[in-house]
């Protein structure tokens, strides 16, 4: 099923939950903070449990979702999930449940700012198991980055600031070889050479259903009329 909406609405969630959160709750209503918080990562595990009617027997990529996004360097918002995506986003959406509820007693100062990068990080480990475009992917993965040096770095244990600052010295220099990579196959998309080679029996098998194929072909087809590579994970 094309544009299904549900990986971006289970993705999405969290975040509007952040934005709630931000919006219309004081600081000291700590109390009400933490039962929003769990109830909204359970709302968010609940919704999740419809991805477990995935069709095994057909395979392949499913919940496909496909939006124009930034043309002039072929990047698009596709999502899709194959068998091992399914059941890694079932676990994030259960472990944040978790994760919050464990929470109520452990903290006990900046509640707000704790569930609010709580809820955020969420949406970003999501978008990564989500991801069927490379871009959107590295996206994802950066800013999953953001809220995790702040967990660590005010709620960690007592080298937390040591801890958080060797945290992003890691990941960063892993990112930065990471987009290297990125662009190293995104350039390899736009040679001739290369992607003549590739037919759709090839990506059908690739994608392992002829839906989700045709629209990483789709998606090649229109990345080349408008002179750019594509970022499609499937393709490249």
């Amino acid at each position: 099923m094309t544009n299904s909406y549900l990986l971006s609405f289970i993705t999405w969630l969290p975040a509007v939950g952040a934005i709630l959160i931000l919006a219309l709750m004081k600081k000291d209503q700590s109390s009400l903070i933490k039962k929003f918080a769990t109830a909204w990562f359970g709302l968010d595990f609940v919704f999740s449990l419809y991805l477990l009617t995935y069709n095994r027997s057909a395979g392949g990529m499913q919940f496909l979702e496909d939006h124009q996004w930034i043309p002039i360097i072929g990047a698009r918002y596709q999502m899709g999930v194959d068998g091992v995506s399914v059941l890694l986003i079932v676990l994030t959406t259960l472990l944040g449940a978790i994760a919050a509820l464990s929470s109520w007693e452990y903290i006990q100062k900046r509640e707000k700012e704790y569930y609010v990068l709580l809820l955020l990080l969420q949406t970003a480990v999501l978008g990564v198991f989500a991801s069927m475009d490379l871009f959107l992917f590295y996206l994802f993965f950066e800013v999953s980055l953001v809220p995790m040096y702040f967990l660590i770095g005010i709620w960690g244990g007592e080298n937390r600031l040591y801890a958080a600052i060797k945290f992003f010295l890691y990941t960063l220099v892993g990112s930065v070889v990471m987009l290297l990579g990125v662009l190293k196959m995104y350039f390899l998309t736009q040679d001739a050479s290369l992607t003549g080679q590739i037919t759709q029996p090839m990506i059908d098998a690739l994608a392992g259903k002829s839906q989700a194929g045709q629209m990483v072909m789709n998606t090649w087809n229109v990345a080349s009329h408008g002179g750019t590579g594509t970022f499609n994970i499937v393709y490249m």
